[in-house]
């Protein structure tokens, strides 16, 4: 069975001494910065060194792959954090053993998509990355833009679907035997719609706007998902 993308941090936290694993830990931070203020493209592996406040030497000794390494380390690292925070939001607002009474099913689903939009003022590093990934994806490493959907968006999208199919065994939605379709539909209609019109939550929308794309998309999402 093959290495996957969670057990990689263990094994490096095995195989690498605690002060070895701080610098690290350090460069990569600072060039979480970088990355996300100047892009993959633009940020130099000099520029990543000094914002580190190490040498090219240093970033290499612990990066041997280079800009590429770092940026899908840094990539991937954020990617879990954030998928961890919308797994914990879909299991306390949609837990598949207490379905909600159909009449707070548009409350919950309201909720849930309010609680994944903040997510970009919570981890706005990521978010920027995510921004630069999707305007230079023909120049980002395919290994890296790999990595990235493995870390999170994959199981994110799994977790929602999986969400939106327990909602239809419990007789709530009728998904039309598509619940992939079905969760890429409610988040189409709720969180990507904000995400887009914010760029990634750079520009802000006023929060009444915000409540207001959140509770008309959930609205629309139920009149073509409501159960009848």
């Amino acid at each position: 069975m093959g290495e996957t993308n969670e057990d990689r941090p263990a094994q490096a936290q095995r195989e690498v001494s605690p002060r070895k694993l701080a610098k690290q830990m350090a460069i990569a931070s600072a060039s979480c910065t970088l990355f996300g203020r100047e892009g993959y493209t633009r940020a130099s592996v000099d520029a990543l060194a000094a914002e580190a406040g190490v040498s090219t030497r240093t970033l290499y000794n612990h990066f041997p792959g280079g800009k590429a390494q770092l940026f899908q380390t840094v990539v991937t690292w954020t990617s879990s954090e954030v998928r961890d925070a919308q797994l914990a939001i879909l299991r306390s607002v949609l837990d598949p053993g207490r379905p909600p009474h159909p009449d707070a099913l548009e409350r919950d689903l309201v909720a849930l998509a309010r609680a994944f939009v903040g997510l970009m003022n919570d981890y706005p590093n990521h978010f920027a990355l995510v921004r630069h990934i999707h305007a230079e994806a023909d120049h980002v490493p395919p290994e890296v833009l790999k990595a990235w959907h493995a870390a999170g968006p994959e199981p994110v999208g799994r977790a929602v679907t999986e969400a939106m199919a327990h909602l239809a065994e419990a007789g709530l939605l009728d998904v039309h035997g598509d619940p992939a379709l079905t969760a890429g539909h409610f988040m189409a209609l709720t969180s990507h719609t904000i995400v887009q019109l914010t760029h990634y939550g750079v520009l802000p929308l006023p929060q009444q706007e915000t409540d207001r794309l959140i509770t008309g998309g959930v609205a629309a999402f139920l009149r073509a998902y409501a159960a009848t």
